[in-house]
């Protein structure tokens, strides 16, 4: 079997379906559009002569039963959802083969240029295969190259049952980019021990540390008269939002921070005299950290409120924490990643997530989930790529993971 055609024509076919997700939405799935992939993939589950489900969530749920007594059962995850930070409709992924190292004209006016001045890591990209996008959308390899790779392993091990293997349980999920994957995920009814969501991006990359997150919505209640009889009247809560953003760390800011470094960031922030809402993304790996980032945030609020007499609403919950306290509880899942990606020639290397994933939800949920490479790059932008031999690896890394030695 060509492990390489057989992924890059699953993420092609995966990637034109749209499933961009909608973080305004209170339905589960926050999109009925998710429902189209789901539905496909449990038909191709079934086509290849396993059970497989939709729930009325959007969950997929499967099964590959082992053949080998005694060992773990293992999970594979990966989210069907597209980030709503860009188009994920009608898009049109296409094949740059033998990448010569040069700039890459996305449209065909060359207005979208994916090139190695921006992105460096190109430069290592050179002899391979790249599968990208016309610019007017994202890819979707984030995370539909993880459903690509993970149903192309699981086709590789049933053409050859003399391999003998442990019980794989297989998960599609919705939601994940708005924060919301894990929520209705059934871990008792998946019954694995532990799992790997299939959602990392560089080769080798192998994840089981990320963020502490919270989110934090300020709302400054102001008081709005008429400018031209405004002295000592008016109370302006842009002005004090100016105010309250300055006493936030400068340091702390997310365009500063880097590798372990935690940060408070101003994600938006909308109104006028009489009232301005500000939505902040407060992060960091060491938990003492966090929560004092979460203490200057609540002393600021404070003080703008004391200061000029207005109200001052912090609206503060968090949203999931470092699953590496769950994870060091037992460490088999990290050294099983790391011996499959060695037994396919790839050298583990392990980062940290700056950001969140479906894993960190689920390990704190029972079920310990480290995160492990697709080969996918720039997610949730026009200049999203990935790269079909970094794939073809990936998708070796999880047959390893299910073999038994």
């Amino acid at each position: 079997m060509d492990l390489k055609s057989k992924v890059v024509e699953r993420l092609i076919k995966y990637a034109k379906v749209y499933t961009t997700s909608d973080e305004e939405s209170e339905t589960i799935p926050s999109t009925k559009r998710q429902f189209d992939l789901a539905h496909m993939l449990v038909d191709e589950l079934k086509s290849m002569g396993l059970e497989a489900e939709v729930d009325e969530h959007g969950y997929v749920y499967s099964e590959l039963k082992g053949n080998v007594e005694g060992e773990p059962t293992i999970g594979l995850i990966a989210h069907m959802d597209t980030a709503p930070d860009m188009s994920g409709e009608n898009v049109k992924p296409r094949l740059v083969e033998n990448y010569d190292g040069g700039d890459i004209n996305l449209d065909s006016d060359g207005k979208y240029v994916l090139s190695p001045k921006d992105f460096p890591e190109l430069e290592n990209k050179k002899g391979n295969t790249l599968i990208v996008t016309d610019g007017t959308t994202l890819l979707g390899s984030d995370d539909k190259s993880g459903i690509a790779e993970i149903l192309t392993a699981v086709e590789y091990l049933l053409a050859n049952p003399d391999i003998k293997r442990r019980n794989l349980k297989i998960g599609f999920t919705p939601d994940e980019e708005i924060g919301r994957g894990a929520d209705m995920f059934d871990v008792k009814k998946f019954g694995a021990d532990f799992a790997f969501t299939i959602d990392g991006g560089d080769l080798g990359g192998l994840e089981y540390e990320n963020f502490n997150a919270s989110n934090a919505k300020v709302t400054i209640e102001g008081r709005n008269v008429h400018p031209g009889s405004a002295k000592g009247k008016m109370k302006n809560s842009v002005i004090y939002s100016y105010e309250l953003f300055s006493m936030l760390p400068v340091f702390d800011r997310p365009e500063n921070t880097e590798g372990s470094e935690g940060f408070i960031h101003l994600n938006s922030i909308e109104g006028n005299v009489d009232k301005t809402v500000m939505s902040f993304i407060i992060r960091d790996f060491d938990k003492k950290a966090f929560e004092k980032k979460k203490e200057i945030m609540r002393k600021a609020c404070e003080f703008i409120e004391s200061k000029h007499d207005c109200k001052v609403i912090l609206d503060m919950n968090d949203s999931y924490y470092n699953m590496r306290e769950k994870i060091e509880e037992d460490m088999r899942p990290v050294e099983l990643a790391m011996a499959a990606m060695k037994e396919a020639d790839v050298v583990p290397v392990v980062t940290k997530v700056r950001g969140g994933t479906d894993g960190a939800r689920l390990s704190y949920m029972g079920l310990p989930c480290p995160n492990v490479f697709t080969g996918g790059y720039n997610f949730h932008g026009r200049y999203e790529y990935a790269v079909t031999e970094e794939m073809e690896k990936a998708v070796e890394t999880i047959i390893n993971i299910a073999k038994v030695k």
